[in-house]
């Protein structure tokens, strides 16, 4: 059973609520907004968020059509980039915002209208209940939809995986590329928004990981005949992919240097025999397989000894951590 706190009404009078709707009452909700293009989609988007929410922010990454205008006849507070910098970059502005107005919660939501903003209080509430630091908003967790298209659906998967070899072991999330998510202030300093693209995804969910934050799932709705892709899913999933590599590269380096570099010392072994026999029997030097195979080795031979390094320097830095 919810426990129950007091309150006035706007009469005065003292009543009961439950726990939730009172720690909604003494907590200042922000929903930001990040946008690029978006002169279609924004205007319903901020009308609707602000249904729950005691301010919208859109965050305006340099659009070049109405979105600003409609944003502020909407009633949205927004905040101008003067040119393209990224999703990243437009959350950093957000939460430095957020965190100077003394916000308690901050939601973030895509603005192309994919998803509804009518769940906003659901990726909340665990957080005023003190039940999460952070909530994601989770299109699979009760499964795929039949209108997923299935291109975006098989690249979301391989970025899952990926993004989970920077998470804790015990860790799973189910749309870890979600643009719908909710924060407990207090954890805002922790991020450190390095990526100032679309990996910012997987960087917030990397860092909330590192940081030991609570983190939760809840399934929100999505709708894909609406908004439009701000990018090439092919472009996008390389920058996610790159973006989480530099965020685990220390935290897992035999994965991300050694192995591939294991990968590399043997492809270049077996051209190397290729090579060898070629030269035994004819007695002739192929130039450009010989060049690769010396190519191979050398590039294998440094990642596999970068990640060997690395390896050793992350266990020392645990070990230190544990002793202090």
């Amino acid at each position: 059973m919810a426990s129950t706190k007091l309150r006035r009404n706007s009469q005065g009078m003292v009543t009961l609520k439950d726990d939730a709707a009172a720690r909604a009452d003494l907590s200042r909700v922000l929903v930001g907004i990040p946008c690029y293009n978006e002169e279609v989609a924004i205007g319903s988007m901020v009308l609707r968020a602000s249904q729950h929410a005691d301010e919208v922010v859109v965050i305006d990454d340099g659009s070049d059509d109405k979105t600003v205008e409609v944003a502020r006849l909407a009633g949205a507070h927004v905040i101008v980039h003067d040119e393209n910098l990224g999703k990243g970059a437009a959350l950093r502005s957000f939460f430095q915002y957020a965190m100077s107005s003394g916000a308690d919660v901050a939601v973030i939501i895509d603005g192309d209208g994919q998803h509804n903003p009518d769940d906003i209080p659901k990726l909340i509430k665990p957080i005023l209940l003190d039940e999460a630091d952070v909530v994601n908003g989770s299109r699979y967790l009760n499964g795929v939809t039949k209108d997923t298209p299935r291109y975006r659906r098989f690249g979301q998967v391989v970025l899952d995986r990926v993004t989970h070899w920077g998470l804790s072991d015990d860790l799973t999330i189910t749309d870890t590329q979600s643009g719908f998510r909710a924060f407990s202030m207090k954890s805002a300093p922790l991020f450190k928004f390095i990526s100032n693209e679309l990996a910012i995804d997987s960087e917030m969910l990397i860092d909330a990981s590192k940081a030991q934050l609570r983190i939760k799932e809840v399934g929100v709705e999505v709708r894909y005949d609406v908004g439009r892709a701000s990018k090439n899913p092919v472009s996008h999933g390389v920058q996610v992919l790159v973006g989480v590599m530099r965020n685990i590269e220390f935290k897992k380096p035999l994965l991300v240097f050694a192995v591939p570099g294991a990968v590399l010392i043997t492809l270049g072994l077996v051209i190397g025999a290729y090579v060898t026999r070629i030269f035994l029997r004819w007695n002739k030097v192929v130039y450009g397989p010989t060049m690769l195979t010396i190519l191979l080795m050398v590039v294998g031979t440094l990642m596999l000894v970068t990640g060997i390094l690395l390896h050793s320097l992350s266990s020392l830095s645990v070990s230190s951590d544990r002793k202090g």
